[in-house]
């Protein structure tokens, strides 16, 4: 769904025309998603080695994050940023919490750390118990037995011991951060940590973490963007997160959870992912989300987009020359890597002797034509045609804008 920055993410969009409009619809000339067809033969050098030369990094639909740095770099505030990445938005407010599952979790039972004001509920009876302090407790457990019940255990001088059976799901809650035990390592999460049913019959539960939005968007914000670049560009970075958020809710509101944790969706790692900078992004943006046709917009990111971001499903993803991509910290504008012609044959053993490559089909926003669609691999056995993610992603190229 999203391509990261440092890993590279998903985003958003505020409204509001700014002063600098003008500059920037001339800057940022918007094209149709049209596949345009091409005719670009490259044979195989003699050398049997390609070089392959692209731009950007990553699906390159909606905010560029490096592009949101060379603006804020520029003199744009957030939300002229957002404006110009999410053109047709509008504002909104996001919803208070957010389930999130948590995956570094693989074991059914959530374990957490005693302190005082940890309080269990069972969310069979809605009874809400704060969990003793003079038992010597050093972990608490949400646990299910063999008879498919969930169970409250503690640790005790290094053994555990049975303290309720409860009637339905179980959750902790506490006055402050809880600390969670995973295979992984140890998480501290605000809210409350679930033992949650994936289905009504399952016999295993998930760890979610039950959040309010800010506080999700804190633990977000400093994986998705480098949180010491510019504020603007942290804060835009900040709507965008808190955004995709309450649209991956609005797709899930019955569901157990509602976002995961990981680059299939957002990266999330609770307080120990925050950071004083992004924390006062999220602070300074508020509740704020960007809207459409008054639901939360699908603010969709990436990396860098080279220079042209790419139309999306959603009107508000367009296509359109992006200026602001290509600053001096953005190694990602442009890129270069060699490949030769005999991994090629080894990844598509069915063409034999690779031939040449031909490209066929454009999507005609940039150099070259722009991103590659379709490409033909021309083998003296057999000529295989696959998309220019296909090539993509077989052989860890940053984008699917690329030519040799």
């Amino acid at each position: 769904m999203r391509s990261r920055l440092h890993a590279a993410a998903t985003i958003v969009l505020t409204t509001g025309l700014v002063a600098a409009l003008p500059q920037l619809l001339s800057l940022g000339e918007e094209s149709s998603a049209r596949a345009v067809a091409v005719d670009q033969s490259y044979p195989v050098p003699a050398s049997g080695r390609y070089t392959v030369r692209g731009h950007g990094y990553g699906h390159g639909r909606g905010m560029s994050q490096h592009g949101a740095q060379g603006a804020a770099l520029a003199g744009l505030d957030h939300g002229e940023i957002l404006d110009f990445y999410y053109p047709g938005t509008g504002t909104g407010s996001a919803p208070k919490r957010v389930r999130v599952l948590i995956s570094s979790d693989t074991t059914s039972d959530v374990v957490v750390t005693a302190r005082p004001t940890l309080t269990v509920r069972d969310r069979g009876t809605g009874d809400k118990t704060r969990l003793p302090t003079d038992l010597g407790a050093t972990q608490w457990r949400i646990d299910v037995t063999s008879g498919n019940r969930n169970v409250v255990d503690y640790l005790a001088r290094g053994s555990w011991k049975r303290w309720r059976t409860l009637e339905g799901e179980g959750q902790f809650d506490a006055a402050g951060p809880i600390e969670l035990h995973t295979p992984s390592g140890r998480y501290i999460f605000r809210g409350q940590l679930r033992a949650a049913m994936p289905t009504s019959t399952s016999t295993s539960r998930d760890t979610v973490n039950i959040v309010s939005m800010n506080g999700y968007v804190r633990g977000v914000v400093p994986y998705e963007m480098p949180a010491l670049w510019e504020p603007e560009a942290v804060r835009a970075q900040a709507v965008a997160a808190r955004t995709y958020a309450s649209w991956s809710r609005a797709q899930n509101p019955d569901r157990y959870y509602q976002i995961c944790d990981t680059t299939s969706c957002q990266v999330y790692r609770g307080v120990n992912g925050e950071h004083p900078a992004s924390n006062e992004a999220t602070t300074a943006t508020g509740r704020t989300i960007l809207t459409y046709d008054g639901e939360p917009a699908f603010s969709q990111f990436s990396a860098s987009s080279g220079g042209w971001t790419v139309a999306g499903s959603v009107p508000y993803l367009r296509a359109k020359k992006d200026p602001y991509d290509d600053w001096s910290g953005n190694t990602s504008h442009d890129w270069s890597v060699g490949l030769t012609a005999g991994a090629i044959e080894r990844a598509y053993p069915s063409i034999g002797k690779l031939r040449r490559i031909r490209v066929t089909e454009r999507d005609g926003n940039g150099q070259w034509d722009g991103r590659v669609l379709t490409m033909v691999l021309d083998g003296r056995r057999n000529d295989v045609r696959i998309s220019g993610d296909d090539f993509r992603w077989k052989f860890g190229l940053k984008s699917n804008w690329f030519s040799f």
